[in-house]
């Protein structure tokens, strides 16, 4: 059961603070059923390396293991629904609590229950092609991964890639926004993200106050003002409770 005086301080933060924002990482999408990624045991680059199957490197290399390492749980992602700590989020912008997200997930979950978001790691609904320039919907790929065509391709006979950041790639517009739209900020809601990946582990920086719901501890605790290590679902649902607020869960198209 989530401390009732550290729910009732939550509350008071974001009733204080005239520009919050969230900052989310895989750990809010895990009671979705998406696995995240340095839990010990059961994170997924606890199992594998990165840089060896989902970097821009491995994809130049091998197209078509690219493919065979990464589809299956990027599927997952794609397939999941919102979780009520998604919603929760949403709400709290309806209600004027919280200006956006800004989120390292590529799930979409948070565009899906209604929040204004910041994908700094980019998204799974789209793919691009690497030698016209085409975009197309992720579910073309899919499409051919399933029809065993592999690596999958543009009708122009070029590659696809999915439109997220590798490692190895540059951060795109989404980041450079973030940063902008952090500009003031009051309060940083940080939700589970370890604050292990740079730059976006750095953008507590430009928080004058920042609060971590994270199950474990992660580099900026100590600058913290306040700390959950609770279920991110049961903090959010008793935060909702405690400021008053009804809890919606209708999807929107993602």
């Amino acid at each position: 059961m989530v401390a009732v005086d550290k729910i009732r301080a939550l509350a008071r933060l974001i009733r204080e603070s005239d520009r919050t924002l969230a900052l989310t990482g895989a750990g809010i999408s895990t009671a979705s059923g998406i696995p995240d990624f340095r839990s010990p045991g059961t994170g997924r680059w606890e199992k594998v390396d990165p840089a060896q199957v989902c970097s821009v490197q491995a994809f130049e290399r091998d197209p078509a293991a690219f493919w065979t390492n990464n589809l299956e749980w990027w599927l997952a992602c794609v397939r999941a629904e919102p979780n009520p700590a998604h919603y929760a989020l949403a709400r709290l912008e309806q209600e004027g609590l919280l200006l956006g997200v800004i989120t390292q997930n590529i799930d979409g979950l948070h565009v899906r229950a209604g929040s204004r978001t910041w994908e700094v790691h980019g998204h799974l609904r789209t793919c691009r092609c690497l030698g016209c320039g085409r975009q197309h919907e992720f579910g073309f790929l899919v499409e051919q991964y399933e029809a065993g065509k592999n690596p999958p391709r543009c009708t122009c006979g070029g590659l696809l890639r999915p439109d997220v950041v590798l490692f190895g790639d540059m951060l795109g517009t989404d980041f450079e926004i973030a940063t902008k739209v952090l500009s003031g900020c009051q309060l940083l809601i940080v939700v589970g993200s370890s604050l292990q990946v740079y730059p976006v582990a750095a953008l507590p920086r430009f928080a004058r106050r920042l609060v971590i719901v994270n199950r474990d501890p992660t580099p900026w605790d100590d600058k913290a003002e306040l700390v959950l290590r609770d279920d991110i679902v049961a903090v959010f649902t008793a935060l909702l409770q405690e400021l008053g607020l009804e809890q919606k869960t209708a999807s929107r198209p993602g």
